[in-house]
């Protein structure tokens, strides 16, 4: 079942458009990413989904509700929606029980005791369980977010929306957070929205990604499909290391100074000249008998988990500057040579 359809919406300021007939869905449970450098209108969009901008066309639906179109515009408070700002931004004034209880409906929770339980539940479930009598300047950076995600999901919104909610953090916290907030969203099937530039905050977080790019969604996708079949170079560079070669497609192989590559299953049959991408973690260090091409190291950088080595293959393999990933468990020396095979299959632009 589709929980939010936006079908064409356009936003424009001035004379910049933010937004250009932008249509995406959302499935009820899931999580969408949308991912794209500063200034692609991503932020815009999620604050025309809130109501805290108005689009200049389009529709927005919730559950088959209209709550934007030419016509219609509700008004953000009556949307259902819950926000996670950037920065948490809880009231500094208030307790963090009294943060999460403030977006909570009267008319429901009229009882103390109601509102105080819903309270409650809200803090075991972000893992602050009893922690309800703070103030928000005891909290640090990382349990502030946390509560302000039990703020936005106490009135059980429709649809939750992240922006950027981890990017003020340090990186050890932004990894573990992102973690639990995933584990918290999929516990209570709560069904979101988080927009982001990190590439590996949307990969690894959502069930599907779009890319966004002055103003237009670009590709929607899954985060495998997205990283293995990007839609275009662009989008092949902004979410992963890529190298780029060119080739001559035949048969479903590309022949490139590599030798003859199998062509991803997404890519056209007919012979053509054009440009291949492959992915640094797809060439693996082998012995002689099996390698399709040789280098010599030039640097690396080391990462722990992996290494990105930086090679210069042999001139018979067209002497190109190539980035390989390889596992951290064996350094490289500089200089050294290294044979090399291709795995799966290679993308054709």
């Amino acid at each position: 079942m589709k929980k939010l359809i936006i079908q064409n919406v356009s936003k424009q300021f001035g004379e910049v458009h933010a937004l250009h007939n932008v249509s995406l869905a959302l499935d009820e449970g899931k999580m969408l990413a949308v991912l794209g450098p500063s200034g692609c209108g991503k932020t815009t969009l999620l604050r025309s989904i809130a109501g805290f901008e108005t689009p200049n066309a389009g529709r927005i639906m919730i559950n088959d509700q209209t709550l934007f179109s030419p016509q219609t515009n509700i008004k953000p408070e009556h949307r259902k929606i819950g926000y996670v700002p950037q920065h948490g931004v809880l009231f500094p004034h208030l307790t963090v029980a009294n943060n999460i209880a403030f977006g909570l409906p009267n008319t429901h929770y009229q009882h103390k005791a109601k509102k105080e339980a819903r309270v409650n539940d809200m803090l075991q479930l972000v893992g602050m369980d009893g922690l309800g009598h703070r103030m928000p300047h005891e909290l640090s950076g990382g349990q502030q977010q946390r509560i302000a995600l039990a703020r936005a999901l106490a009135p059980a919104p429709s649809l939750v929306l992240l922006d950027e909610p981890f990017s003020a953090l340090d990186a050890g916290l932004r990894a573990s957070l992102r973690e639990e907030v995933k584990a918290t969203l999929r516990q209570i099937g709560a069904t979101a929205i988080l927009v982001t530039h990190d590439q590996e905050e949307a990969l690894s977080m959502a069930d599907s990604v779009a890319v966004m790019r002055q103003g237009q969604c670009i590709q929607v996708a899954d985060p495998v499909t997205l990283y293995q079949y990007p839609a275009d170079l662009d989008v092949a560079h902004f979410v992963g290391e890529a190298i780029t070669l060119a080739a001559t497609l035949k048969a479903g192989q590309a022949d490139c100074s590599f030798g003859k590559l199998p062509l991803a299953p997404v890519c056209t049959n007919e012979q053509t000249d054009a440009i291949i991408m492959i992915r640094p973690e797809q060439f693996v260090p082998c012995c002689h008998t099996e390698q399709q091409l040789a280098g010599q190291v030039i640097d690396t950088t080391y990462y722990g988990h992996n290494t990105l080595v930086h090679l210069k293959t042999n001139a018979q393999y067209g002497a190109h500057h190539i980035h390989i990933r390889v596992s951290g468990a064996h350094t490289y020396a500089k200089g050294e040579y290294m044979g090399l095979k291709i795995i799966g299959d290679v993308m054709a632009y």
